[in-house]
């Protein structure tokens, strides 16, 4: 009598992570037609999902009001890359950052330039929270929205650690917030949602 022997194969070293470094090259290269839209996550490229209208709307609303409401205090970084360590280019919807006079000409921000991300989702809302979160969190970003443009609801996480945010706020119509980095700047929900 023989026995059968259960062999699983290693996929993992048939994996290959791609660097910041090498994602530019792609892109300088032409790899990607003009108006893709990707980010590297974890040194995978992944296609983001299209925008739709209420995902639009909102990022654009709460934009324009960080914009009026912080003024010369912060830049509103309006889904554009950060940089966060050698594999990872993310694109938040939005990214509060430590005021610069070159606008980060020089550099793309890193964690230690940013105040606060705000992802906004209507159809992502499981690769925000699964995905994106838990890095933002790793690479020790302060504070973390993610709007539900359908429920409409705002869950604010603080106090990053290496296995995720350790504090998570939920926010509904009729809450007021206010940022970690500007504790005295308190509005209400609707003004974001």
């Amino acid at each position: 009598m023989t026995t059968a022997q259960l062999v699983t194969p290693s996929f993992t070293s048939n994996i290959h992570k791609f660097t910041v470094q090498q994602y530019h090259l792609m892109h300088e290269a032409g790899v990607f037609a003009v108006g893709d839209r990707y980010e590297l996550i974890n040194g995978e490229i992944r296609e983001m999902s299209p925008i739709g209208i209420k995902h639009a709307v909102c990022v654009t609303k709460t934009t324009r009001f960080f914009q009026i409401t912080l003024g010369d205090r912060a830049l509103v970084w309006a889904q554009n890359p950060i940089l966060l360590g050698d594999y990872s280019q993310p694109q938040p919807d939005l990214a509060i950052l430590k005021w610069r006079d070159d606008f980060y000409a020089s550099a793309l921000p890193t964690p230690e330039d940013i105040l606060l991300v705000i992802e906004v989702a209507d159809s992502t809302i499981a690769y925000d929270r699964d995905v994106k979160m838990p890095l933002y969190s790793a690479n020790g970003i302060p504070e973390m929205w993610l709007f539900d443009v359908n429920q409409q609801i705002i869950e604010g996480y603080t106090q990053p650690s290496a296995s995720g945010y350790k504090r998570m706020q939920r926010y509904e119509q009729g809450d007021t917030l206010s940022l970690l980095a500007f504790p005295e700047v308190v509005f209400n929900w609707e003004a974001l949602l």
